[in-house]
């Protein structure tokens, strides 16, 4: 875990984790901090909690998207042993993941009885995981805390892909493939696709990749080989200044708006409320860009736009994705 950790392990359970289930938020590797904050346990939300390493354990379910994966109505299973502690486990269902905090060995020797779980690199264009995945870690030589309902259906909530190291420009191309991922939709052969602030070029390659049509438009050039590329169509230009009613021609619909732009996230909202009112476009994919301290107002801002999701990919820094399907 790459985890600073902020707080010393606790020495005690309190007493709401022995009544009952309860919530478990694996913070963004490096951003406990942001997931503490968001939680917000001192405010009106505020709830009995507990810092665990990494993780924040909450007697109530709260919405968190600096958590890389979130552990829904977890709690707590004897494990007086750890042929025990393995056959409690498996009494619920077959796939588990450790996420060891303190006593690592011990759970890998719990893992070593349990059915193996993979964990390779993912091809882009399959379908994530469907079956249940499940996570564990030790309080204690004699307790586990356990949940076999998570949100994300990978270990740790960390997607990883064979990469293609030679014909995307820059590493930023596995943020989309992320997104689309999790999203379970893929811009379609003919579709329309904006890609705001494109340079080098790595989203407008995926677009393009997936048979769309690109229109991609930077104030720095893209790669000339995307560039080239007959799906794309490039403009030195900035992103903000293309007006929704004229994107795309005047009968068309835009089907896909995506930013990997480097802005302040209170200035993507603004552009993206734009596109909103214009009804100019249907499927949105934006990187929220914390640059400096964490905009949490506009992050809730955009979570708050009717049928998006706001989520930290395993391939964000200091950001987070926003996307609308429709």
């Amino acid at each position: 875990m790459s985890e600073d950790w902020l707080f010393p392990l606790p020495e005690s359970l309190p007493g709401w984790m022995r009544e009952g289930a309860f919530t478990g938020y694996l913070a963004a590797p490096g951003f406990l901090a942001e997931l503490l904050a968001e939680l917000d346990f001192e405010g009106p939300a505020g709830a009995g909690h507990l810092v665990f390493g990494d993780m924040v354990f909450a007697r109530k379910a709260l919405p968190a998207v600096w958590a890389q994966n979130i552990w829904r109505n977890a709690r707590l299973l004897p494990a007086p042993s750890i042929g025990q502690g393995a056959k409690a486990l498996r009494e619920i269902q077959r796939n588990w993941w450790a996420h060891p905090v303190r006593l690592a060995r011990r759970a890998a020797l719990i893992t070593d009885k349990l059915p193996k779980v993979s964990a390779k690199a993912q091809v882009f264009g399959e379908a994530a995981p469907s079956a249940p995945l499940g996570s564990f870690t030790l309080w204690d030589e004699t307790t586990l805390i356990a949940a076999s309902d998570c949100a994300s259906p990978y270990p740790d909530g960390q997607v990883r892909f064979v990469e293609d190291r030679f014909s995307a420009p820059s590493r930023a191309y596995l943020k989309l493939w992320e997104a689309l991922t999790l999203l379970g939709v893929f811009p379609k052969p003919g579709e329309l696709c904006l890609d705001l602030g494109s340079c080098p070029g790595g989203w407008t390659w995926v677009l393009a990749s997936c048979g769309a049509r690109v229109f991609s438009i930077d104030k720095a050039p893209i790669e000339p080989k995307i560039a080239a590329m007959p799906e794309v169509d490039f403009c030195q230009g900035s992103g903000f200044g293309l007006e929704p009613k004229t994107a795309g021609g005047p009968e068309a619909r835009v089907d896909w708006l995506c930013s990997d732009m480097a802005c302040y996230p209170a200035r993507l909202l603004e552009l993206v409320t734009r596109w909103l009112e214009a009804d100019a476009c249907r499927n949105f994919i934006c990187t929220l860009k914390c640059q400096g301290e964490t905009d949490h107002a506009t992050i809730q801002a955009f979570a708050a736009i009717p049928g998006s999701r706001v989520l930290h990919l395993s391939h964000n820094k200091h950001e987070l994705t926003w996307a609308l399907i429709r």
